[in-house]
C-alpha cells in the first residue's frame, strides 16, 4: 500500500519510521484559522481532512493512501498553538503548569473519493513550575513551533509526571489509531 504523510513535521515522519510504516511526504498547505465556535475536536479533524484533501488533488494521487494529521493543545477548551514569542511560550507554560490539559490530534486518510478519520485524545499533566523553569524551558527554544510550547519527547519530559493515552498522540500522531484507520482503508484497495 502506498502511503503519502501530508506533513512537513519531521515528529510525524519519524512516528511513522519507528512504526515501520514506508511513506513518502507531501508539503500542503491550508488555512488554519479556526472558525467562529468551532470546538478544538471538531477543528483538527476538520483541519486534518483537508490536508488529506489538499495532498490528494496536488498529487492526482487517487491509488495511494494520503494522511492528514493536525495536533494541537487545549485547555478550558481553548486551543493553544504554536506560539508566536518568547513571551507567549512562556505565558503558555504558566498556563499549562499544575495541572492537566488534553492533546487532540485529527487524523484523516483518503483513498480516492473515501475518507475516514477521527480525533485521539490524550491528557497530560504538568507539575507546577517555578518561573526559573519556565525561563529555562523557553531559553532552550525547544517550545517554540510546538503546539502548547511544549514538546514532550524534549526537556519538557521532566514537567510531565504522567499521561493519559497515546504518548505518540501527543508528539504529533497517534500511531495506533493510524494504524487501525490503515487496516479498515486497506478493505477498499483493489486486490
Amino acid at each position: 500500500m502506498r502511503i503519502i504523510l501530508a506533513s512537513a513535521s519531521p515528529r510525524r515522519a519519524e512516528l511513522l519510521r519507528a512504526a515501520g510504516f514506508d511513506f513518502e511526504t507531501a508539503i500542503v498547505d491550508i488555512d488554519e484559522t479556526r472558525r467562529p465556535d468551532e470546538r478544538p475536536s471538531i477543528y483538527v479533524r476538520r483541519l486534518a481532512a483537508e490536508k488529506s484533501a489538499r495532498a490528494m488533488a496536488d498529487l492526482h494521487a487517487q491509488t495511494a493512501v494520503v494522511l492528514g494529521a493536525d495536533t494541537t493543545v487545549v485547555v478550558d477548551d481553548e486551543i493553544l498553538g504554536k506560539p508566536r514569542d518568547d513571551d507567549e511560550s512562556a505565558a503558555m507554560l504558566r498556563r499549562l503548569s499544575g495541572r492537566r490539559h488534553e492533546v487532540m490530534t485529527g487524523v484523516s486518510l483518503r483513498l480516492g473519493a473515501f475518507e475516514i478519520g477521527r480525533v485521539e485524545t490524550t491528557a497530560v499533566y504538568f507539575a507546577r513550575l517555578e518561573e526559573v523553569d519556565v525561563a529555562w524551558y523557553v531559553k532552550s527554544g525547544e517550545g517554540r513551533d510546538k503546539a502548547g510550547a511544549y514538546a514532550i519527547q524534549g526537556f519538557a519530559s521532566r514537567f510531565i509526571p504522567r499521561i493519559e493515552g497515546s504518548y505518540a498522540n501527543v508528539v504529533g500522531l497517534p500511531v495506533a489509531a493510524v494504524a487501525e484507520l490503515l487496516k479498515e482503508i486497506s478493505k477498499d484497495l483493489p486486490s
